[in-house]
């Protein structure tokens, strides 16, 4: 069955974007029998609504991002300020060039919502990538950086305004819901996808 790639935009500052990455981790065999391979590429959520870098969540937020996590069974807290996850994201970006997104990938969501830690100075990153057998450089980084900017820009083109978001075709549809919605929209997105190849 030839696969059907679904791109899935995040921000690693993102509560919400930690949980949907544990909830479509335990979704993998759902993803495999209906030939779906995610996509994770990262944006500058900041960039397209205006999140003020280094500033407070609210509290009244915090409460809801918890519970949400509750629900779908994911073990977290929810920082207290929004990330800078510019250095993150660009280092995700060389890592796919490596083979090694999925592995970093997890890595820095570990790092940030588990561990607690600061990752926004490349120095930070880089000695995160090293972790999964990564090694980068000021250079990979600043590539990673414009790259980022364009994908930002390309994604809030394509209407999306939120994340995560996964681009079913040109429909994005946002945020993270519980295994069985998520199982019957990405289903019902796979049978049309093929429906279409075939006419």
């Amino acid at each position: 069955m030839e696969r059907l790639r679904v791109p899935v935009h995040y921000d690693f500052a993102s509560t919400l974007c930690h949980v949907a990455h544990h909830v479509m981790e335990r979704m993998q065999p759902l993803l495999d029998r209906n030939g779906l391979e995610l996509y994770w590429t990262p944006l500058d959520l900041s960039r397209i609504v205006g999140y003020r870098r280094g500033g407070a969540v609210p509290e009244a937020r915090r409460a809801e991002m918890r519970e949400i996590a509750r629900q779908l069974d994911v073990d977290m807290d929810v920082p207290a300020v929004w990330h800078d996850s510019r250095a993150l994201a660009a280092a995700a970006i060389a890592a796919e060039a490596a083979g090694r997104e999925v592995a970093f990938r997890h890595r820095g969501f570990v790092a940030l919502f588990e561990e607690h830690r600061s990752l926004e100075s490349d120095a930070s990153v880089i000695e995160l990538a090293r972790d999964v057998g990564l090694e980068l450089d000021g250079d990979a980084l600043g590539a990673g950086r414009r790259e980022l900017e364009e994908r930002t820009l390309s994604a809030h083109r394509a209407e999306v305004s939120g994340v995560p978001t996964f681009m079913l075709g040109s429909w994005p549809f946002g945020g993270i819901q519980t295994e069985d919605t998520m199982a019957r929209v990405l289903e019902r997105f796979a049978q049309r996808a093929r429906r279409n190849q075939r006419h």
